[in-house]
């Protein structure tokens, strides 16, 4: 068993799901980039509708860096609703071809695959199974505002019982248009050496960042046989396992948590923390632990 995080990078915040003209949203790419840079953020998955992208071969200079990727949606053989975010450069893929085979292609060109907002689809539990999706989106900040659809938890609970390196993604999944204004509520924080595509997809791919509604993460490690977090301040911590199993630690009188120790759970299959601020915004972190695969049997809860 391995600790993912290594964290002697520096932070980059980003925003892997994001839809410019290019598809169905109401800005281009440079007033994306103005808006986004202003809030803080690093870079930016162009992410549009069944339209690839080719941030390289894009010579307009942008406050902050733009990354390759892409939105299938569509229904599998048994008529079933998915959409799916895939990151990197992906060639030669158009709605025509129909959602299977375009999620085969970008698989195949070796994208890394999100499942996007399954509580607002209507996806099964077992969907980012189904799909083999490297990841799911834990938050989606407009299906929030679309309809209160917006949390993909339980499916990304289903999915770390059976592969604990699942990814959980915070995104917005913004549009900007006048009836589809939301933005600025979800997003990434990558630990990575430096803000380059490669860099930034390689942290990603490997778990080495943490999802956010508003919490930040300043810190995170092992020390002996605790974990250890450095934070802004919340008022909740929790460690989240299989089932019932989890620990947490609160701070009720308003001055907020900022260091936070738990003991490692040896037993559990997967173990992700959670942390929540006075306002009740969360954020995540990926499963802590790489491991072989084997089954574990849940600790009891902490009472």
């Amino acid at each position: 068993m391995k600790f993912r995080y290594h964290t002697d990078g520096e932070w980059f915040k980003g925003n892997t799901h994001i839809h410019s003209s290019a598809s169905d949203g109401g800005k281009t790419f440079a007033e994306l980039a103005e808006l986004y840079a202003a809030a803080g953020y690093d870079f930016l998955c162009r992410t549009d509708h069944w339209v690839p992208s080719d941030a390289a071969g894009d010579s307009s200079c942008y406050p902050l860096l733009w990354i390759d990727g892409i939105e299938l949606d569509g229904r599998d053989e048994a008529g079933n609703l998915y959409h799916v975010v895939c990151l990197g450069k992906i060639e030669g893929i158009c709605r025509e071809d129909g959602f299977v085979s375009g999620l085969r292609s970008a698989r195949e060109q070796g994208a890394l695959t999100i499942l996007a907002h399954p509580h607002w689809c209507g996806n099964a539990q077992n969907a980012c199974l189904c799909l083999e999706c490297d990841g799911v989106e834990v938050y989606n900040h407009v299906c929030h505002w679309l309809n209160g659809k917006s949390s993909g938890g339980v499916h990304w609970d289903a999915a770390l019982m059976h592969d604990p390196q699942t990814l959980a993604f915070a995104a917005d999944d913004a549009h900007i248009r006048k009836e589809h204004p939301g933005w600025n509520g979800g997003w990434v924080v990558v630990n990575a050496e430096q803000c380059t595509p490669e860099a930034i997809l390689s942290a990603i791919w490997q778990g080495n960042f943490y999802s956010s509604c508003g919490p930040e993460l300043y810190g995170i490690s092992l020390e002996g046989d605790h974990l250890q977090i450095e934070t802004s301040p919340v008022r909740y911590a929790r460690l989240v396992g299989p089932g019932p199993a989890g620990a947490r630690e609160s701070c009720e009188d308003g001055a907020g948590l900022e260091t936070i120790r738990f003991p490692l759970p040896h037993q559990w299959r997967y173990a992700y923390l959670e942390i929540e601020d006075m306002e009740g915004r969360r954020a995540w972190t990926n499963s802590l632990f790489v491991n072989d695969g084997s089954a574990c049997e849940a600790m009891p809860c902490n009472a």
